[in-house]
């Protein structure tokens, strides 16, 4: 496949990483001599140095005969011009752009992306996302990681095994005869920072993160059975009022779950306009590292914070700081990745990645074979996919003890005639199956062509 990636900020730069993993033929753009530089020394991808948006370098980037152009750079209008020079003057198929100002996503202006005004097929707001994903870990207590699919019936769940873990050094076979009528599978490993796919024989130890492929109404046994039983936060302090924090609240206070939602937000012009649109949610002015506005907040008898400012440390510290006043439980978002690994060593349980949920978005509509959903995991490691079984498929027709699955590959759930299956040795994938894959990185395009409309495989 041939892309056009413009921006080579931390989204540009990883898509394009990605990508060329995958030996695709792509070319980055970035008016950062500095950015692209950085691109050129570290990936194989051709690089230009200039204003996406501009016809002529377009064109030296091979927009004539591209498949597809991806705009991420920071401006939403670059973003939205490029894909409308990639369309009009270059027929690119398939435009994906980035836009983060909401003001241009109300419902009462969707036509204007409409391929009659500005073709742009697919549109991915990182602010959304993100506050989906901090969502999404609220939602499951005591997860580090929640991935909804086939409309939110299979939950794949991230969980980290402490010493009171029930199952530290048990067989994964034998979770199985412990617990038969549980629907779960461990899909993969995350052990000192190497990630395995796990047999049957691999054991569970303490400090292990987790991801576990289960059936909705099986999760809060799940997580139990691994050692966790969180309580339910129903009062959440919300740190930073910005687009993350306001969908954040807005959407639980549109649940139906009674949460009582506190908003910190330091910039006082930014606290009344929050405030003003918020009616449900109490909102204060004040620092965030600040003990008393902490106080005020009752952080002492709040089940869960969730830092989402622009400043990473910030987020870090408010947590560290409110789980110290008595706070249940923590989630952070991470903009620098290299601070992932220090949350997890000072007690915060979560942390959002608005780098990792961005790719994830825009990855899938690039994967070949039918893929309707996907997310990406520990960093890029590995990939959890939602597909549907094609006739030619080697998946089809056969016992799975007899599908030479290549490695680093599981199944983690079936759904077939609307039934959840757990996939053992003896069950057999029908045509027009929903399968829940977990996969390593390198192994990504096997799992394209087990889905796709071919008869070849290996």
């Amino acid at each position: 496949m041939k892309v056009i990636i413009c921006g080579a900020g931390q989204v540009g730069y990883n898509i394009a990483r990605h990508l060329a993993q995958e030996q695709n033929d792509v070319t980055v753009i970035d008016r950062s001599e500095a950015l692209i530089n950085k691109v050129r020394n570290s990936l194989d991808v051709h690089a230009l140095v200039g204003y996406a948006s501009h016809p002529d370098l377009l064109e030296s980037a091979g927009a004539e005969d591209a498949d597809m152009i991806i705009a991420v750079t920071l401006f939403d209008e670059v973003n939205m011009v490029a894909c409308q020079v990639a369309h009009s003057l270059f027929n690119v198929p398939t435009k994906i752009a980035r836009i983060r100002a909401q003001n241009y996503l109300k419902p009462k202006w969707q036509l204007l992306f409409s391929r009659d005004h500005m073709p742009i097929d697919v549109i991915i707001s990182p602010e959304i996302e993100v506050a989906k994903a901090a969502i999404n870990r609220l939602e499951v207590p005591g997860a580090t990681d929640m991935i909804r699919f086939a409309d939110d019936r299979i939950r794949v769940i991230g969980v980290k095994l402490e010493e009171d873990c029930p199952v530290v050094d048990t067989p994964l076979r034998q979770l199985t005869e412990l617990f038969p009528d549980l629907n779960i599978v461990v899909c993969g490993i995350l052990r000192n920072g190497k990630l395995i796919v796990p047999s049957g024989n691999d054991q569970l130890l303490v400090g292990d993160n987790i991801y576990i492929a289960s059936e909705k109404s099986h999760v809060t046994r799940a997580l139990s059975v691994f050692g966790h039983e969180e309580e339910e936060a129903r009062n959440v302090v919300i740190v930073g009022g910005g687009n993350v924090g306001t969908f954040i609240s807005e959407q639980l206070t549109e649940s139906n779950n009674k949460f009582q939602i506190k908003i910190i937000e330091r910039d006082e012009k930014r606290a009344f306009k929050v405030a003003e649109k918020l009616s449900k949610a109490v909102v204060l002015h004040g620092d965030a590292l600040d003990m008393e506005i902490l106080k005020e907040a009752n952080i002492h008898g709040t089940e869960s914070i969730i830092s989402v400012t622009n400043d990473d440390k910030v987020n870090i510290l408010s947590a560290l700081l409110a789980k110290q006043m008595g706070c249940k439980s923590a989630i952070t978002l991470i903009n620098d990745h290299s601070f992932g690994d220090l949350t997890d060593s000072v007690g915060i349980e979560a942390f959002v990645d608005p780098r990792q949920t961005t790719v994830s978005s825009i990855l899938k509509h690039m994967r070949r074979g039918r893929i309707s959903s996907l997310q990406s995991l520990a960093g890029g490691e590995a990939e959890i996919m939602e597909a549907v079984a094609v006739e030619a498929s080697p998946l089809v027709g056969k016992p799975l003890r007899d599908v030479k699955l290549p490695p680093g590959v599981i199944i983690g759930s079936v759904i077939q005639d609307d039934k959840i299956i757990v996939p053992k040795g003896g069950t057999i994938i029908n045509a027009g199956d929903t399968v829940i894959v977990f996969t390593c990185a390198d192994m990504i395009k096997k799992v394209e062509e087990l889905f796709s409309v071919r008869l070849e495989y290996f």
